[in-house]
């Protein structure tokens, strides 16, 4: 379970144009979390298995951390909202020679009036429902929508209209593996253009989004566009099953840098699919089951994420978790070099603490 501290500000303003009393209610939270992470094989330690990852040499590390503890803070005033949060995680500060010191990162930092959203949290694509419970960080992140970006949003019970911080990530024709040409971003001047409807009930919910987007202007302008499909369903007893399914040029939105927006000046396209399967074995314990995968056509990667955990909750706001799992690289071709990928594999086990503020 999760606490918040509440705390009241009332302000005192004797300006004729504004009522002479205005409260402010600010609610503090996050988590502390430690991580104790284990992983075996040739595809690099990660902290978190991502779309991405180096095929090299096979290894074993060890490494504890508490860079994934976040803290959040909530801003209401009257119809108002503002919620801002940052954690440690991805820092490139930390030095374990040393002090182990991490930079605060900016995940949140938005503002809600009446059905208006502006500012900086998830993308519209992303249903935060449908992610697993996991000790890895945000789970098989290879084969869900996971973007945070600057946005303006308008939404109804069922529908959420949404402008995006517009970004191409990906390599221009001449590009050579030796020599990777990005894709020149001076020039992403429209807005990418998310619709998405939400149904939600006893059962769970679901949400079907469509993306629209206009990728690197400057040389080879091309419209780009994909669908995806978000549920979380309630199944027997406390059990929930959650699924996500993508299909199109969702580029840089799904997979966590499995897939690019263009690949040598041709638009991406990309098939990604997780499922996971959370289990209640009493009140207080529970199990997920997830997988995640995500193919593409241009750059033929292929990658999944699998893995299976035991979650307990040891007071209402401390709980410990274990977990083993697998990630894998499984690329075709390479379409720099135009021969075979290399591919890895790399085994994990996590045991995570996790304490809610």
């Amino acid at each position: 379970m999760k606490s918040i501290t509440k705390i009241a500000i009332c302000i005192c303003l004797t300006s004729n144009l504004f009522p002479p009393l205005m409260a402010s209610e600010y609610h503090f939270g996050g988590f502390l979390k430690a991580n104790a992470r284990y992983v075996d094989g040739n595809i690099a330690f990660q902290d978190s298995w991502t779309g991405g990852g180096n095929v090299s040499n096979s290894a074993k590390k060890t490494q504890f951390s508490a860079a994934e503890s976040r803290f959040n803070v909530k801003i209401t005033h009257a119809e108002v909202s503002g919620f801002a949060e940052i954690d440690f995680a991805g820092s490139a500060q930390g030095n374990a020679a040393f002090s182990n010191s991490y930079s605060p990162r900016l995940r949140h930092a938005y503002i809600n009036y009446q059905q208006f959203t502006a500012g900086q949290t998830w993308s519209t694509m992303v249903n935060t429902s449908t992610f697993a419970e996991t000790a890895d960080l945000g789970g098989p992140l290879v084969g869900q929508a996971m973007v945070r970006q600057t946005l303006v949003r308008y939404s109804t019970e069922n529908w959420q209209f949404a402008l995006e911080n517009p970004y191409t990530y990906g390599t221009k024709a001449e590009s050579e593996q030796v020599k990777q040409q990005w894709v020149d971003t001076s020039n992403d001047y429209v807005p990418d253009a998310v619709v998405r409807f939400n149904q939600q009930g006893d059962w769970g919910n679901v949400s079907v989004s469509s993306l629209l987007r206009y990728l690197d202007p400057e040389e080879t302008a091309q419209l780009a566009a994909g669908v995806s499909v978000a549920a979380k369903i309630h199944t027997l007893g406390k059990d929930d099953l959650r699924l996500q399914l993508h299909h199109g040029n969702l580029g840089r939105y799904v997979g966590t840098d499995a897939a690019r927006d263009m690949i040598n000046g041709k638009v991406e396209t990309t098939t990604s699919a997780m499922f996971a399967y959370r289990h209640f074995w009493s009140e207080h314990m529970r199990s997920s089951l997830f997988y995640g995968r995500t193919i593409t056509e241009e750059e033929q990667t292929d990658r999944f994420h699998t893995g299976v955990n035991l979650f307990t909750n040891l007071t209402p706001a401390l709980a410990v978790g274990v977990e083993v799992g697998r990630y894998q690289i499984a690329d075709k071709i390479n379409p720099y070099t135009g021969v075979s990928a290399p591919q890895g594999t790399s085994n994990y086990a996590q045991l995570s603490l996790q304490l809610h503020i």
